[in-house]
């Protein structure tokens, strides 16, 4: 991580300089926040591609003919505005931006960008930014060239999943374990891929792996968020994915499990977590159950316990007491000796 208030305010918009003149795609920055530049960037790195959370006060960019000659490996740009508004441009095309809107951009060509903070640049942009090498995407740079400078929604279909994939990750990073970034940076791909193809209308150019990673990250996606629904069974996932129960069900059977198995096993693991809380230990098994999709009271309770070999009434009582001793025994050390 950069964090420029780390340094005199004299000297962090030199530091914000050093730092994008490294970076696999520089640009030309000018800022009238350079006497004071408070900007901050988080990079994780994802396999096959890199991103990076940028807060940054208001500023003109520039990637000009020179600084891509400069550039040794050729990088497509997806840019998410998580802050403020401003104004792109690239092959002749210029679009304004918005907060949760996509903007796309090939590394090898000059463009510009200007981002506004809010309230006419008192309060601080941001964005977040996957650099693609070129090769990792199945769409060739003349087939991705109309996007260029574009607007891609990042608020519905597949552009919000892919915002909340891309915001999640970094947000969190030390969720993740350096052994997951591959497999992270592939979905990433997959659903960055599908999110462009769909702009181009070209989706069925992508290969069918693409594809069907993509829409079983889409589908994973919508059974978290409806966890809790008891409607949600196959023909409601399918149709709001606008497959066949069929596909859908082919779709997890090459993951070697089905679509009821993966609903009841998160449902299983999101009780689990709640009967172990302590901070929920008032509330009632039936309303745990029910909040994650268990209606019935005797057929979870079988569940549970064919899965934790504990009733969820023990499974509570053991490792709530195991919180509270834990808590307990923290409590002690960080409170130290007194005199």
């Amino acid at each position: 991580m950069i964090d420029t208030e780390q340094l005199p305010p004299a000297d962090r918009f030199g530091m914000w300089l050093d730092l994008v003149a490294r970076t696999s795609a520089p640009l030309r920055i000018r800022s009238d926040h350079e006497n004071d530049f408070v900007a901050r960037a988080e990079f994780v790195d994802l396999g096959p591609l890199q991103l990076v959370r940028y807060r940054y006060p208001s500023l003109e960019a520039v990637r000009t003919a020179k600084l891509v000659r400069r550039t040794e490996v050729d990088y497509h740009l997806l840019a998410l505005t998580t802050h403020g508004t401003g104004v792109a441009g690239q092959a002749g095309r210029q679009s304004r931006l918005d907060t949760d809107e996509f903007t796309f951009y090939d590394g090898s060509r000059p463009h510009e960008v200007s981002h506004l903070g809010d309230d006419r640049g008192r309060r601080p942009a941001g964005s977040i930014v996957a650099l693609i090498p070129y090769g990792t995407l199945p769409l060739s740079a003349d087939r991705l060239a109309p996007l260029l400078a574009g607007r891609m929604s990042a608020d519905e279909g597949v552009g919000a999943l892919v915002a909340q994939y891309l915001t999640q990750i970094t947000t969190y990073p030390e969720q993740y374990q350096a052994a997951d970034a591959e497999r992270l940076g592939t979905v990433a791909l997959d659903l960055i891929a599908t999110m462009l193809g769909r702009h181009l209308v070209a989706e069925d150019e992508l290969p069918r792996e693409v594809r069907r990673r993509a829409l079983l990250t889409q589908v994973r996606g919508y059974i978290r968020r409806h966890l809790g629904d008891a409607g949600l069974t196959p023909r409601a996932i399918a149709e709001a994915h606008h497959v066949s129960v069929r596909t859908l069900h082919r779709l997890f059977e090459e993951e070697a499990t089905t679509v009821a198995s993966y609903i009841r096993d998160l449902r299983l693991e999101r009780c689990r977590r709640d009967l172990a809380d302590p901070a929920l230990e008032h509330r009632p098994i039936q309303t745990v159950a029910a909040r994650w999709g268990f209606r019935d009271k005797a057929h979870f309770s079988r569940a549970f316990r064919a899965t934790h070999r504990l009733t969820p009434q023990e499974y509570r009582t053991v490792h709530v007491e195991q919180a509270r001793i834990v808590n307990s025994a923290a409590s002690e050390v960080n409170s130290g000796p007194t005199y």
